[in-house]
């Protein structure tokens, strides 16, 4: 998914039109990914690596085989350190091969459990709330929206004065128009949608008030 000029434009329209009738500021993030999830890959590759042992204590002929192939198939036993070796051998080959193949994005991304994406994605959105929103406005009175497309997750993350008047399940229709369209291919779209629902929801707690500013840009910023 991409995102073309005009989804810029028709986003930073939408955040401007949101907050003529709010003193609210709506800040617009689309990210392609939250986390590397890098660390989920060697989880995954050690994971592999205790299998992998699991499996020759459960079943140790091949290591028999490969004694009997290659060094004695006279011996009445494998000696203990042959078991070591081959199973050390082993778990370093199947530790490499698994950090190779998970090196892909879209494999790791697969193979990560949905709950750690949706810590990851609501850490980076409140990161980016606390460097680019929180307590940024006069009233604090700003509303993060943010989409990270890899995790197909989106965050919205209000400031102190809304968040005390507005529980959070009333950004559910935002949520809700956003990902509709999003599940579409149509991202500019739905940004511009949930942006004019979260317009509603400020309008009604926070309606624009004489000298109000904006503070906070109205573009639509693409990491």
């Amino acid at each position: 998914m991409h995102l073309s000029e005009a989804d810029h434009a028709l986003v930073t329209a939408a955040v401007t039109a949101a907050e003529r009738s709010s003193d609210g500021e709506i800040v617009t993030v689309v990210a392609g990914r939250s986390d590397s999830y890098h660390d989920v890959a060697l989880h995954w590759a050690v994971l592999a690596m205790l299998f992998v042992l699991a499996l020759l204590a459960w079943q140790p002929a091949p290591v028999e085989w490969l004694h009997a192939m290659f060094v004695d198939s006279w011996a009445e036993a494998v000696p203990p350190r042959w078991y070591l070796t081959f199973a050390l051998i082993l778990m370093a080959v199947t530790f490499l091969v698994v950090r190779v193949l998970l090196a892909r994005d879209s494999l790791r991304l697969l193979l990560t459990p949905a709950a750690t994406k949706s810590r990851r994605v609501q850490r980076r959105a409140l990161a980016l709330f606390r460097t680019g929103a929180e307590k940024r406005t006069k009233a604090a009175t700003g509303v993060l929206l943010y989409l990270s497309l890899a995790e197909h997750r989106a965050e919205i993350i209000a400031d102190e004065s809304i968040h005390s008047k507005v529980e959070p399940e009333v950004w559910g229709e935002a949520m809700a128009a956003l990902i509709a369209q999003v599940k579409q291919g149509q991202i500019g779209a739905g940004m511009a949608e949930a942006v004019s629902q979260i317009g509603h929801v400020l309008s009604e707690h926070f309606p624009r008030t004489a000298g109000d500013t904006n503070e906070l840009p109205d573009r639509l910023i693409e990491l």
